[in-house]
């Protein structure tokens, strides 16, 4: 039996609609199910006989983590210790969902699963107190690091950019930040696959889609698209803009390129191109 905790986030139910298809067996909790709440999370559990926990709930908001550092930490660490604790108790692997932010985004290359983490928002800080409360009541766990996320619903980039694109003439995008845009579809068979193969290749991996792009260039490709698929119907200029010029409460890492070698490597999951995803995503909208 699998259990997914937060079957209704953006992520979550693209997880849940692979399950449902490939007839696995498995519930769901959402926030009717308080991780923060021990005594929930086992009320929940029961006499379940739970083999794999899929952890897709998080505090996500980065830019209000940091003047909701506690609320963070609640749910990303004090949450995420929970969930582990139960696992541990059930004989149950872990899935969870980390994110590039634990890096503070100012090395050269791709980040590997090795390198050091050094967080420079509230945000980042609460995900990586969750790697390390997990690693520290359990040794069969996957912590999928990812980055750029983005879906067929929720709050994400890609919807944002094709409703400004409908409403505007001019948008303008940070174009000196780099990084892996990442489709929930392929992130969720990524995540599935080891479930499927009841993989004991435990430990912390990296994966988004394949490619290395900037934001205004991830926008630019949503404009073409969108235009192409009927979505957006007038012409819009995408404005290359630097970090500088869009301030925000809570800084980006400059690059939150992960590699994902390891992944490949060790799990058998496969990266294809970001813009093949994004093709495929956007062209789903209207279906």
């Amino acid at each position: 039996m699998i259990w997914l905790i937060g079957n209704r986030g953006m992520l979550g139910s693209d997880v849940e609609k692979l399950l449902e298809r490939r007839s696995l067996p498995f519930i769901t909790s959402d926030i009717d199910v308080d991780i923060t709440d021990p005594a929930a999370l086992r009320a929940f559990a029961g006499q379940r006989h739970i083999e794999w926990i899929i952890n897709c709930s998080a505090y996500t908001a980065v830019d209000a983590a940091e003047d909701e550092r506690d609320k963070a930490f609640r749910i990303n660490a004090d949450g995420v210790l929970n969930i582990a604790r139960l696992a541990e108790e059930k004989g149950a692997a872990l899935v969870h969902v980390s994110t590039d932010y634990v890096f503070d985004g100012e090395k050269r290359g791709a980040y590997r699963e090795d390198d050091a983490t050094d967080p420079i928002g509230a945000y980042g800080a609460s995900k990586l107190a969750g790697e390390r409360q997990i690693a520290s009541v359990m040794e069969r766990y996957f912590i999928i690091r990812t980055a750029w996320l983005y879906g067929r619903t929720g709050k994400n980039f890609v919807l944002t950019m094709i409703r400004l694109f409908k409403e505007r003439d001019e948008v303008r995008v940070v174009a000196d930040q780099w990084g892996s845009p990442t489709y929930t579809g392929d992130l969720a068979a990524a995540m599935v696959k080891i479930v499927e193969d009841r993989s004991a290749r435990y430990g912390i991996y990296h994966y988004t889609n394949e490619g290395k792009t900037t934001w205004h260039e991830f926008a630019t490709e949503i404009c073409v698209l969108a235009r192409k698929h009927g979505l957006v119907d007038r012409d819009v200029r995408v404005v290359p803009i630097t970090t500088a010029e869009y301030p925000t409460k809570a800084r980006r890492p400059m690059n939150a390129y992960l590699s994902k070698e390891k992944i490949i490597r060790e799990l058998g999951v496969q990266c294809r191109d970001w813009r093949a995803a994004l093709a495929d995503c956007i062209g789903n909208l209207r279906k």
